[in-house]
């Protein structure tokens, strides 16, 4: 499925670009007709610093960031972004003056900090960062672990969104729907590949694709 790669440069950021693959794939709550691979963003430092300059455009001056809570594989987005926030002036108000870069941690199907994480979490200003957002239901849970926490979620950021907010929270994303306008995503009882005895290519996630 490679060899069918396409790359789209952001309109915000030459130097950034994604890899859209066409085909039928599932994800845990949806089929798509186009992966979105995100890999370099994610792993290479040269890339990752391009995008996490494009994110850094979106929070405001008057905006505290104690903590990026990165999903998706995006700690090293989060700390490329944690620096360039700081660069930009961004406040912290906890007691160490800079930002924290943490992961929750799934256990038996439920998204949880360590105890040791939590004074990352507890009463911090919070910038979620994750790779896409599509069905929403991945970043509702992850809103909802904060919250549970005690976190007070500032904003989303993510590479791709399809939707502008969640939970009334503002979503900014690198990537929006316009940007790829043949981006399609379906419940699962109603996919027209599935329909038409379409086999799926792979089963994908924020973190890659597994082939079938």
């Amino acid at each position: 499925m490679e060899n069918r790669a396409l790359k789209v440069l952001s309109p915000m950021n030459n130097k950034v670009s994604l890899k859209i693959i066409p085909g039928h794939f599932a994800t845990g709550y949806s089929h798509i007709n186009l992966y979105l691979d995100m890999t370099s963003m994610k792993t290479r430092l040269n890339e990752a610093k391009e995008a996490a300059k494009t994110m850094a455009k979106f929070i405001k001056n008057d905006t505290f960031v104690d903590t990026i809570v990165c999903m998706d594989g995006c700690e090293v987005l989060g700390g490329f972004l944690a620096s360039e926030l700081s660069k930009a002036g961004i406040l912290s108000m906890n007691t160490h003056k800079t930002i924290y870069i943490i992961s929750p941690e799934y256990l038996n199907g439920q998204l949880i900090f360590r105890d040791n994480n939590l004074s990352a979490v507890n009463k911090k200003h919070i910038l979620l960062l994750v790779a896409s957002v599509t069905t929403g239901i991945t970043v509702r849970k992850s809103i909802e672990c904060i919250n549970y926490y005690g976190g007070n979620i500032e904003s989303i950021t993510a590479i791709f969104s399809v939707q502008d907010n969640v939970m009334d929270i503002p979503v900014y994303s690198i990537f929006k729907s316009k940007d790829l306008p043949d981006y399609k995503h379906y419940k699962i009882s109603d996919c027209p590949f599935c329909q038409s005895n379409q086999k799926i290519e792979a089963i994908v996630n924020g973190y890659g694709y597994t082939k079938l």
